[in-house]
C-alpha cells in the first residue's frame, strides 16, 4: 500500500472518533438557539425569573461541554497533523535526496518535505474542523424546515447559493493557487543557489545582475500570491456578505410569519441563529480555502512521488560482494531523462582491481561513474557486483560495501569525524580514524581547533578545497568497501595529496577493494591496472594500462612527427 494511503489508514479510527465529537459539537450547537427559543416564548411571556435562571444554568452547562469538546477536537486534529508528518517525514525526506538522482533538473521545482508541511500545518489549523461540520448543513436546514416551510426554503436557497460561490471559487483560486506555489518554489531554489554560490557571486560582481533577476522572480511571486488572496477575499467577503443577507432574509420572512400568527417570535429568532450555524462552517471552508487547496496540491503530490511502500527487511539477506563487478552492455545518461549518453559499456573487474577512466570533457566519465554506484539509473544493460544487481541489497546496506567520491564535493553540517563516518550512529572511532590515516588526512584533521570534533559546513569550520576533497576521500574509504569510485580524486590535490591518493588506491587494492579512478591527469591512474578510453559516450580503448596508453601516445607521436615534417618543408 502506498504510504500516504497507509497513513490515512492507520488514523481512520482517530477520524472516526473526531466525526463522533463533531456529532456532539454540532448537537451541542442548538443551545443557543433553543436557548433563545425559550426566552422569547417561555420566560418573556410568563415573566417567570425561576425560569429564566433554571434555563440560563442549562445553556451555560451545554456551552461549557461545548468549549471542551471543541478544544478537545482541536487538540486530536494537531496531533493528527503530527502523527501525519512523524509518518512520513523520514520518506519524504530520504525522497527529497533521491530526486535529483532520479529526475535530474526536473526535481528542482519538487520539494516533498515542504509538501508534508503544507499537509500538516492544513491539518493542524482550523480548515478540518469547518470540512467536519459541513455535513451538518442538512441537520440543521431540517430543523428550519420543522420550524416553517417558508423559513426552510429561504434557507435552502441561501444555502445553494453558497455552494455554488464555493464551487466558483474552486474554479476561479485553483490555477491561481497552483502558480502561487509553483513561484514560491522557484523563488526558493534562487535563494539556495544564492547561498551556495556566495563566494562567485561576490567575486564576480554578479550581486546586480542576479538582483535584477530576483526582482523579476519575486515581481513574479508576488502576482501570484495576489491574484490567489484577491480571488480568495472575493469570494470569502462574497460569502460572508450574502450570509449577513440570508439571516437578515430569515428574519424578514420570519417576522411576516409571527405578524400572521404562523410562528412565534422565538422560532423567529432561533430559526435566523440555526441558518447562521448552518452556513458559518462554509464560510470557515472558504476562509481556509487557500490552505485546502495548497494542502490537497500537495497531497496529490506526495501520493504520486512517494512509492508503494515496500518492507525492505522482507529482503533475502545476500551476503555483502566480494568478488567481481560485471558491466554488460551498459547504456546510462543525465538523471531524469532518456537520452543515452554512454552506450554499450561491457567489462569485467574481480578483486583487487583497479580501473581508470579516461577520456575527454563530456565523454560520459562520470555519468557511468554516477551509474555504476547506483546514483544514476542504467538506462540498459545490467550492472553486477558478484552476479546480483545494486537494487538485491536493500538501501541501507550500500554504504557498507560502496565507496563514492563525486566530482561535486558535498561535506555536510556537522563533525568532521561525523562527515567520514558517513553519520552512522555511533561509529567506531578506531575505523573512523582508520580511514583519515588511509587517505593521509589524519595529522591535518588532528591540527584543527577540535580535531574529528570540528564542526564544518556552512556553520562551522571553513576548509580549502582540497582539504575537503582528502576528507571526501576519506569518507569514500570508511569501512572499507568493496567498490571504492573516485571521480577526479585529485583536482584539487597537491603533490603530497597526490601522492597519498595514490597509496590509499594501492592499498584499497591489497584488501581485495574494486577501485575505479576517473581522471584526466595521469598520475591518479600510477596504481590502476586497467585502462578505459570513453570517447563520445563510447569505449575506445580498454585493456591493460600500459598496452592502451601505448595505444593512445602513438598516434599523439605521429600526429606530432608529422606536424613537425610538414613545418620544415614550409621553411625549405
Amino acid at each position: 500500500m502506498a504510504p500516504v494511503a497507509q497513513t490515512f489508514r492507520s488514523l481512520r479510527h482517530t477520524f472516526a472518533g473526531v466525526a463522533v465529537v463533531s456529532l456532539l459539537i454540532n448537537i451541542l450547537m442548538l443551545t443557543g438557539p433553543l436557548f433563545m427559543l425559550q426566552i422569547y416564548d417561555r420566560v418573556l411571556t410568563s415573566g417567570s425569573v425561576q425560569t429564566l435562571l433554571v434555563i440560563a444554568g442549562l445553556a451555560l452547562t451545554l456551552y461549557a461541554f461545548y468549549g471542551l469538546l471543541e478544544g478537545l477536537r482541536g487538540r486530536v486534529l494537531a496531533r493528527v497533523s503530527q502523527r501525519m508528518d512523524a509518518q512520513l517525514s523520514g520518506l519524504a525526506f530520504s525522497l527529497s535526496n533521491m530526486l535529483p538522482v532520479k529526475l535530474g533538473r526536473q526535481a528542482a521545482q519538487l520539494r516533498p518535505v515542504q509538501d508534508l508541511d503544507s499537509v500538516r500545518q492544513f491539518w493542524a489549523g482550523p480548515g478540518p474542523s469547518a470540512i467536519f461540520d459541513l455535513p451538518w448543513l442538512p441537520f440543521y436546514l431540517g430543523i428550519v424546515f420543522l420550524f416553517h416551510s417558508l423559513l426552510g426554503f429561504v434557507a435552502l436557497a441561501g444555502a445553494l447559493v453558497i455552494c455554488v460561490l464555493i464551487g466558483l471559487n474552486e474554479v476561479f483560486s485553483r490555477k491561481a493557487a497552483s502558480d502561487a506555489n509553483q513561484s514560491s518554489l522557484r523563488r526558493l531554489v534562487t535563494i539556495e543557489e544564492g547561498r551556495r554560490n556566495s563566494e562567485a557571486i561576490q567575486s564576480m560582481g554578479m550581486a546586480e545582475a542576479l538582483g535584477t533577476r530576483w526582482t523579476a522572480d519575486n515581481d513574479s511571486y508576488l502576482g501570484s500570491q495576489r491574484r490567489a488572496a484577491d480571488w480568495s477575499g472575493f469570494f470569502g467577503t462574497s460569502t460572508k456578505t450574502f450570509r449577513f443577507l440570508l439571516q437578515s432574509a430569515v428574519l424578514g420572512v420570519g417576522a411576516w410569519l409571527a405578524i400572521n400568527q404562523e410562528i412565534s417570535a422565538g422560532v423567529m429568532i432561533a430559526a435566523s441563529i440555526m441558518t447562521t450555524r448552518a452556513l458559518a462552517p462554509v464560510e470557515q471552508a472558504i476562509g481556509q480555502w487557500r490552505a485546502f487547496v495548497a494542502s490537497r496540491q500537495s497531497l496529490g503530490r506526495l501520493k504520486q512521488l512517494l512509492p508503494a511502500s515496500s518492507d525492505e527487511s522482507d529482503m533475502l539477506a545476500l551476503p555483502l560482494p566480494r568478488e567481481s563487478l560485471h558491466l554488460q552492455e551498459v547504456a546510462c545518461g543525465p538523471a531524469g531523462t532518456a537520452t543515452r549518453t554512454v552506450e554499450d559499456i561491457s567489462l569485467k573487474l574481480s578483486a583487487g582491481s583497479g580501473l581508470g577512466i579516461v577520456g575527454p570533457s563530456g565523454s560520459g566519465k562520470s555519468t557511468l561513474a554516477r551509474a555504476i554506484v547506483g546514483a544514476a539509473p542504467a538506462l540498459a544493460g545490467s550492472i553486477r557486483l558478484d552476479g546480483a544487481e545494486l537494487a538485491q541489497w536493500p538501501g541501507a546496506k550500500w554504504g557498507r560495501f560502496i565507496g563514492y567520491l563525486p566530482q561535486d564535493i558535498q561535506l555536510f553540517d556537522g563533525t568532521i569525524g561525523e562527515n567520514i563516518s558517513r553519520f552512522v550512529p555511533d561509529a567506531p572511532a578506531d575505523t573512523v580514524i582508520e580511514a583519515a590515516k588511509l587517505a593521509d588526512v589524519h595529522q591535518l584533521i588532528t591540527g584543527l581547533p577540535e580535531g574529528y570534533n570540528t564542526v564544518i559546513g556552512s556553520a562551522g569550520f571553513t576548509l580549502s578545497a582540497g582539504q575537503r576533497q582528502r576528507i571526501a576521500l576519506a569518507r569514500a574509504l570508511y569501512g572499507k568497501p568493496f567498490l571504492v569510485v573516485l571521480d577526479e580524486p585529485n583536482s584539487n590535490l597537491d603533490t603530497n595529496g597526490e601522492a597519498a591518493l595514490a597509496r590509499a588506491i594501492k592499498a584499497m587494492r591489497d584488501r581485495g577493494s574494486i577501485v575505479i579512478v576517473i581522471a584526466h591527469h595521469p598520475s591518479a591512474l600510477s596504481v590502476v591496472d586497467q585502462v578505459l578510453v570513453l570517447k563520445d559516450g563510447k569505449a575506445a580503448a580498454l585493456g591493460p594500462r600500459e598496452k592502451v596508453f601505448r595505444r593512445l601516445v602513438k598516434p599523439v607521436s605521429q600526429k606530432f612527427a608529422a606536424s613537425a615534417g610538414r613545418e620544415g618543408a614550409h621553411e625549405e
